[in-house]
């Protein structure tokens, strides 16, 4: 876990990952002031096959890594679906990215959806309107980010407010 000084300034990129959008946000963090450095989504078309759609992730993931130089990743950790073939590929994106982060020798957290949403609106059982509408607020958006993106913005948020927490408590590289 990198621990600083909250005077000491930190980039953290939040990968709300997903095949066809994945969202990505990067913050820096200089004490209690949160700062928006880019947000966005990394597209794959309905027609790429998988291994091609895993490759893109990586290298769109890795060009952002390169761009942005964060020094910690926060991406959201495996959730119950019902759908057993959406949660395999679900499960192949995050692995990629994942692996491409750790190539970069990056260290990745993960934060279960629950505690992303109750770090952003203080509510677990939030809705993703609401998630929006925080990051909007907290960041001082000029207007509220598409879904993937704000997602990506709050697993930031959330590993920026945990890196506060007791040690013992925070959560640990995947």
């Amino acid at each position: 876990m990198i621990l600083r000084t909250p005077s000491v300034p930190l980039r953290v990129m939040g990968i709300d990952t997903s095949l066809r959008s994945t969202g990505v946000g990067v913050l820096d963090s200089a004490g209690s002031r949160l700062t928006p450095v880019y947000y966005g989504t990394v597209k794959n078309p309905p027609a790429r096959p998988l291994s091609a759609c895993l490759v893109h992730l990586q290298d769109e993931i890795d060009k952002l890594i390169r761009e942005h130089g964060p020094q910690a990743v926060a991406i959201e950790g495996v959730f119950y679906a019902k759908n057993v073939k959406t949660m395999l590929i679900l499960s192949h994106a995050r692995g990629a990215i994942i692996a491409q982060c750790a190539r970069l020798g990056l260290p990745v957290y993960e934060y279960e959806p629950r505690r992303v949403k109750l770090a952003v609106v203080g509510h677990g059982g939030a809705e993703k309107a609401q998630v929006q509408k925080m990051v909007k607020t907290l960041l001082g958006l000029s207007e509220e980010p598409q879904n993937d993106a704000a997602d990506a913005l709050a697993l930031a948020v959330t590993h920026l407010h945990n890196r506060t927490a007791i040690r013992a408590l925070a959560a640990e590289p995947v």
